[in-house]
């Protein structure tokens, strides 16, 4: 068993958060790794079916996408039935055709701002991509290249405004470090210790009571 596979079951053994979902959060900086942690505990999982927060923002509202993740998104899941959200064409700049996500026994939020304040009443658990915003958003840049430099210079501007007006690493469970092989399992500032934790943080990842 590696640390995805104990990090996995660790997960499923919270209690439900959205209706029967146990609904996890994965933030951090953009280019922090978000999008490939959420992959490999999504496979770990069982194919844990994963939102994208960038389905939900647009080029005019980086971060103004509440309203619909909780009407679209919440909102149904916490009532026990099947979502249903548009995903934004970053390409064509609009929405496209209706995308269903069920009410799985676990669901991965993963984007920027996936631990804001209107989102965590809602999370069984908030996982932080440990990695220092000007090491994720050089590597962000390097992913996408040239041609959306512009972009980047606007959205740096747009992230840090976020975290300083609504900040998810101080609330987060769990502080995720990418290493060469897998990852370690921190404890985040939100975890205190009791022997009513149900999950702890040992050996570099986490574990069940």
């Amino acid at each position: 068993m590696n640390d995805l596979d104990r990090a996995a079951h660790a997960l499923l053994r919270l209690p439900p958060s959205c209706g029967p979902v146990r609904l996890i959060a994965v933030d951090g900086h953009a280019g922090s790794g978000k999008s490939t942690l959420a992959a490999r505990l999504s496979t770990a999982l069982g194919d844990a079916p994963v939102l994208h927060l960038d389905d939900l923002a647009t080029h005019e509202e980086l971060f103004e996408w509440t309203d619909r993740l909780r009407e679209q998104v919440l909102d149904p899941l916490s009532r026990g039935g099947t979502a249903s959200y548009r995903p934004y064409d970053w390409r064509l700049r609009r929405f496209g055709e209706a995308r269903e996500l069920s009410p799985a026994p676990v669901v991965i939020v993963e984007g920027v701002g996936a631990g804001r304040r209107a989102v965590r009443p809602f999370l069984s658990w908030l996982l932080w991509m440990e990695r220092g915003r000007e090491d994720a958003w050089a590597r962000g840049r390097h992913r996408d290249g040239p041609d959306q430099a512009s972009f980047w210079d606007g959205w740096t501007v747009a992230e840090t405004r976020h975290f300083v007006e609504d900040p998810s690493r101080p609330f987060a469970d769990t502080l995720v470090r990418e290493c060469p092989e897998g990852y370690d399992w921190l404890p985040g500032p939100a975890v205190t210790a009791g022997a009513d934790q149900i999950i702890t943080h040992r050996d570099g990842f986490m574990s069940v009571n």
